[in-house]
């Protein structure tokens, strides 16, 4: 059995991410499930690029501030206390808008684990 009592601010924040993320799968030795803890201040986004997954299902529940997420279908508002779910094949860009009054956290999970980001281009 294994059993991990974590502060994700103790975490090491990513490097080269455009906001404060801080990865909790890696320090909990998570093989199956993709979670971590993201800070937004106003005009930073949660993911690297608008994305969407072949198989992952994301969850991301809105600690405080108000989550933003573009998606084809138009922009969803998320407030605090509210889950934004996006399914596989589903694209999607969760931010906080430059005129946001302050920063929004977010955790975010997923699986599997390894299912990585494809790009999603809008216009395309």
């Amino acid at each position: 059995m294994g059993y991990h009592h974590l502060d994700p601010d103790d975490l090491p924040a990513t490097e080269d991410y455009p906001c404060d993320r801080r990865g909790i799968s890696d320090a909990a030795e998570l093989h199956t499930l993709h979670a971590g803890t993201y800070e937004m201040a106003p005009g930073e986004q949660l993911p690297r690029t608008y994305h969407y997954h072949k198989q992952r299902e994301e969850l991301f529940y809105v600690v405080s501030g108000t989550l933003h997420v573009e998606t084809p279908e138009g922009e969803f508002v998320v407030p605090a206390d509210e889950v934004f779910v996006a399914e596989p094949e589903s694209p999607h860009r969760a931010f906080n808008p430059a005129d946001a009054d302050g920063p929004t956290k977010v955790l975010g999970v997923g699986a599997p684990k390894t299912d990585i980001a494809l790009p999603y281009d809008p216009d395309g």
